[in-house]
């Protein structure tokens, strides 16, 4: 089994090193596909460029951007990644010896930080998407390329991919979800505050399930608030 790793990035050349540096023991058995919407495309021409197999230019736009990295990969499996997330250090052998017949699913996550929320924030997360059968864009999805391909990949909305995804490859069968965790970056959470954003997600959630607009829900969630600072 061949993995494909997919990045969307923006405007993180002064980060990406640490995300790909981590992922250097996988290559080999997974190829590193780097989709950039950053203006020039700094990663491709920058020192890194080498930790990666594939850079390709994209549209803005998370959804758009791992649409542009599967057109270009290989593998049996795609991977979607975020850079601010890593992955357990066996992810391709769990991935391998556990997903069988089923065709896509994601991991268990953990949020790096100090904030003690942050752990309960996680363990909520990974039992919301047991029960729902639905998985975020944190959790790392994965997914058969022939799956990928059959469903019609990510809608290109603004925010709730991951969640659109979701729904659609739950047609044909519910999510593997590993018990191993991915560690994403809680820096957002801790930002914007813990407990101001726990209920900006919610609601987001709540308005894009009673037909909402990603495109108007998307502002609300770049800004962190439902109103203007």
């Amino acid at each position: 089994m061949k993995f494909s790793l997919i990045i969307p990035t923006l405007n993180e050349e002064k980060t990406i090193a640490s995300c790909l540096l981590a992922l250097q023991p996988l290559r080999g058995n997974a190829e590193i596909i780097i989709a950039d919407a950053t203006i020039g495309q700094p990663i491709a021409n920058g020192p890194h460029a080498h930790l990666a197999d594939k850079i390709i230019s994209s549209a803005k736009g998370r959804a758009r951007q791992m649409n542009a990295g599967a057109g270009h990969a290989s593998g049996d499996v795609l991977i979607f990644l975020h850079a601010d997330t890593y992955l357990p250090e066996n992810a391709l052998q769990l991935i391998e010896q556990h997903i069988g017949n089923k065709q896509w699913g994601r991991f268990d996550i953990q949020l790096s930080g100090d904030h003690f929320m942050l752990k309960v924030i996680a363990w909520m997360m990974n039992r919301r998407s047991r029960l729902t059968g639905i998985a975020t864009g944190d959790q790392v999805i994965f997914v058969t390329k022939q799956a990928f391909v059959a469903v019609g990949h990510y809608p290109e909305i603004a925010l709730m991919e991951d969640i659109a995804l979701s729904k659609a490859l739950k047609k044909n069968g519910p999510p593997l979800c590993l018990k191993a965790k991915v560690t994403s970056s809680g820096r957002r959470w801790e930002y914007f505050g813990i407990y101001r954003t726990i209920l900006l997600m919610w609601t987001l959630r709540l308005r894009y399930f009673f037909g909402a607009d990603p495109q108007r829900l998307a502002e609300f969630y770049s800004r962190g608030r439902f109103w203007k600072p």
